[in-house]
C-alpha cells in the first residue's frame, strides 16, 4: 500500500485541498478503493468530499487529543493494507501536527508500515505571504524529525510565490539541506482571482472533484473549461513527480 501524510503544522495552507487534488489523481488512474482519513478535530474538510469514501478519525479525548486514538489510524492502514487496497491517504489538521508527528516518532511507524511491505511519504506545503517562514519551518521540521520517509513538497501560491529574499523555496537553505529526502515537487500556481479563482472557491466551497464539476450543470461552459485547464496541469505534476 501506497501511504501518503499530508502534514504541515500551519493551518489555512492547503492541506485538505493536497488532500483532494492527491486523491482524485489516484482515482484517475484506477488506484482504487482508497482509505482517506480525516484526523482534523476542527475542520474536517477533507471528509466532506463523498467522492472518496473519507472518514474522520475521533482523537478526541473531551477537550484534549488522546494521542492513543493513533492507535487506529495505524490499525487501519494495516488491516486494509492486508485486503489489498491499494493506497491510503491521511490528511492532519495544524492541531494534530505536532501530537501525530510525536506518535510517529515515538512509536516508529514508519518502519513498522515499511517492514509491513508499504511505502510511506509525506507531504508537505510552503506557501507565500505571512505564512512563509512558518510553513518552511514547518518542512524543517518535518525532516529533520522523522527520518527514512520521502518528501513531497507542495508549492502554493495561492497567498503569493513563496520567495524570502528574493530567492526561491529550491534557491533556499532548508531545500538545500533535504534535498535529497524530496521524491517530488508540485506546484498549485496563482490564478487570476476574478476568473480561475472563484472557479476553484466555488469548487472547493461545494467539496466537488473535477471530475463531478466537469459533468455537471452547476457549473457554466467556461468555468468548466477553466477547470479542466487547471486540473491538467496539476494532474500532469503529480505525473511527472510519479506520484
Amino acid at each position: 500500500m501506497q501511504v501518503d501524510f499530508i502534514l504541515q503544522g500551519k493551518g489555512g495552507v492547503g492541506k485538505s485541498l493536497i488532500a483532494a487534488l492527491l486523491a482524485q489523481h489516484y482515482v484517475a488512474r484506477g488506484i482504487t478503493p482508497l482509505l482517506a482519513i480525516d484526523t482534523d478535530p476542527v475542520n474536517a474538510t477533507f471528509a466532506g468530499y463523498k467522492a472518496f469514501g473519507a472518514t474522520t478519525l475521533n482523537i478526541m479525548d473531551d477537550a484534549d487529543i488522546n494521542p492513543r486514538a493513533f492507535d487506529e489510524l495505524i490499525e487501519r492502514i494495516l488491516t486494509e493494507g492486508e485486503a489489498g487496497t491499494p493506497a491510503a491517504i491521511v490528511d492532519n489538521g495544524a492541531s494534530t501536527f505536532v501530537p501525530l508527528c510525536s506518535y510517529m516518532l515515538q512509536n516508529g511507524v514508519v518502519g513498522l508500515l515499511a517492514e509491513a511491505g508499504h511505502t510511506v511519504r509525506i507531504h508537505t506545503v510552503i506557501t507565500g505571504g505571512q505564512a512563509l517562514m512558518d510553513t518552511m519551518q514547518g518542512f524543517v521540521s518535518l525532516a529533520g524529525n522523522i527520518a527514512d520517509v520521502g518528501l513531497v513538497v507542495w508549492i502554493n501560491e495561492f497567498f503569493g510565490k513563496p520567495v524570502h529574499n528574493g530567492k526561491r523555496f529550491e534557491e533556499s537553505k532548508a531545500y538545500k539541506d533535504h534535498a535529497g529526502r524530496i521524491q517530488g515537487m508540485v506546484t498549485i500556481p496563482e490564478v487570476k482571482k476574478e476568473t480561475f479563482g472563484r472557479d476553484m472557491m466555488k469548487l472547493l466551497d461545494r467539496r466537488a472533484t473535477f471530475a463531478e464539476a466537469d459533468a455537471s450543470s452547476d457549473f457554466g461552459v467556461m468555468e468548466r473549461q477553466r477547470l479542466r485547464m487547471i486540473w491538467r496541469n496539476l494532474d500532469g505534476q503529480m505525473a511527472r513527480a510519479n506520484l
